[in-house]
């Protein structure tokens, strides 16, 4: 099989459906449309990217960067792009990217019950350092906070 080539863009307004297809089918309480308005016309923090796979919105990653931290807000691919290295390319393009900016320390919250984000996170030498109670309003699951140094 051979993957179509990828490039890793800054979002746009234009990437919204798509975008919000991918969050819907990835996620128990989705973003919403205004959410990611406001990542991406409102917020001077924001470092918000697509992954384009031949050409189609196949992954993305709303980030802030503040100070010297990288937080990861929200990072989801396709279902039909996923297990072909999306998620870790971009994740490798943020991390990376955050270390350019000047960032020491990356961190973001994830479900214990998400068990490939957790994988992927930590072969990238994510590990927990807390536990929000009740993070998750939908189902009242913890949140687990990771964190890494960069």
């Amino acid at each position: 099989m051979t993957l179509a080539p990828v490039a890793i863009e800054p979002m746009t307004v234009e990437d919204l459906p798509t975008v919000l297809r991918i969050e819907r089918a990835s996620f128990a309480s989705p973003w919403t449309e205004s959410n990611f308005l406001h990542e991406l016309t409102d917020n001077p923090l924001a470092w918000n990217l697509v992954v384009r796979a031949g050409g189609q919105v196949a992954a993305f990653a709303c980030a802030y960067v503040v100070a010297d931290e990288l937080m990861i807000n929200d990072l989801a691919v396709d279902p039909a792009e996923r297990r072909l290295g999306r998620g870790r390319e971009l994740l490798r393009h943020l991390l990376d990217g955050a270390k350019v900016r000047g960032c020491r320390r990356a961190t973001l919250e994830v479900r214990p019950s998400n068990a490939a984000a957790r994988a992927l996170y930590a072969s990238f030498g994510f590990a927990i350092v807390g536990r929000r109670p009740g993070y998750y309003a939908d189902s009242g699951e913890d949140g687990l906070l990771l964190a890494r140094d960069l």
